[in-house]
């Protein structure tokens, strides 16, 4: 089963962005799949099993941007 994760992260402004942090995001083991919108600042993740807060950080200051924390 999936676990679908919502998380805010701070910074985004354009669909360059969103690629950007989708692309780190990505990259984590066990994501199956990311979408970030940057109107809103919320970005979706879906994963094999609940992630680790500090690899999402990681990731996400890794593409520039700074996770503000859960949804």
């Amino acid at each position: 089963m999936s676990t679908v994760t919502t998380y805010k992260v701070t910074g985004m402004t354009c669909g360059h962005c969103e690629g950007a942090v989708v692309e780190e995001l990505s990259a984590i083991e066990g994501v199956t799949s990311v979408k970030a919108t940057a109107s809103t600042g919320e970005v979706t993740v879906t994963s094999a099993a609940e992630l680790d807060e500090e690899t999402v950080r990681a990731a996400v200051d890794e593409a520039g941007y700074e996770l503000a924390g859960r949804a």
